[in-house]
């Protein structure tokens, strides 16, 4: 009975890893090339223009394959706007925030921002978008669309504000948990429906984010100011920003999925 239990529990893990596997496929392809990019020099062409030519063509065939949908590759163009207009004032020289060694040499940009940079940001709506399909994801007491969108329009303002005023991300923290503490997200891969508080899955994918941060910066497509003369794994804090922004690319997924979510 015993080994059953074990049998049947690691076929649902197994079927749970190829679910998120297939919902995180284009931010894999996209540190593939972060890898690729790093062991092997690109002829012809800069680093960071083949990154955003090959994201391209990785979606648009996607698109005409059918592998995603038009209301999918919405949200990702939404998202690649919002992202560069932020990596625009992050990457602002008074500001300083992160940096693009490459940027220079890249034909693909805009000022500071080479324009592949805003598919770092689609990766994780698109994760969130494909995982309403492959997890089967419904919703349990879904706050009210007003505060999920207060709250998203406060985190991304204030991506912009706390260099010049007070940061409000405890206040955004303490907000986000009144908000959630309640909802229950149900997923189904295999036989058994499962459950966990939104919470907790925020969290846990904010820091899957962190280790694919840390594999960015390692490869040198960005870094932070203090990691340009020695690299070191970013601080465990930056899950903080991850969680917000998790909870701002929900808010712009929930645009096509409204119907799941309520459901």
């Amino acid at each position: 009975m015993h080994s059953g239990r074990m049998r049947a529990l690691a076929i649902e893990l197994w079927y749970f890893f190829i679910a998120n596997a297939r919902a995180s496929y284009f931010g894999a392809f996209l540190l593939s090339l972060f890898l690729l990019t790093e062991i092997v020099a690109v002829p012809f062409i800069s680093r960071y223009d083949f990154i955003f030519l090959a994201a391209i063509a990785f979606q648009v065939t996607a698109l005409l394959m059918r592998f995603e949908s038009p209301k999918e590759f919405f949200v990702i163009i939404l998202f690649h706007i919002l992202a560069t207009i932020m990596e625009l004032f992050k990457t602002n020289p008074e500001i300083g925030s992160w940096t693009y060694p490459g940027v220079s040499q890249t034909w693909f940009t805009l000022y500071t921002v080479p324009l592949f940079t805003g598919f770092l940001y689609s990766a994780v709506g698109s994760y969130i978008s494909r995982a309403f399909l492959f997890l089967n994801l419904t919703y349990e007491r879904f706050p009210a669309t007003i505060h999920l969108w207060v709250l998203a329009v406060l985190i991304y303002v204030n991506f912009f504000t706390h260099h010049y005023t007070y940061d409000l991300r405890y206040f955004l923290f303490a907000y986000a948990v009144i908000v959630f503490f309640r909802t229950t997200i149900h997923f189904q891969v295999y036989r058994k429906r499962c459950s966990m508080p939104f919470l907790l899955s925020a969290l846990l994918t904010a820091f899957f984010i962190w280790i694919a941060e840390n594999l960015g910066t390692f490869t040198k497509i960005w870094l932070y100011p203090s990691q340009i003369e020695r690299w070191h794994l970013i601080s465990l804090g930056k899950l903080g920003s991850w969680f917000l922004l998790l909870i701002l690319s929900f808010a712009l997924v929930s645009i096509i999925y409204r119907e799941r979510i309520r459901g």
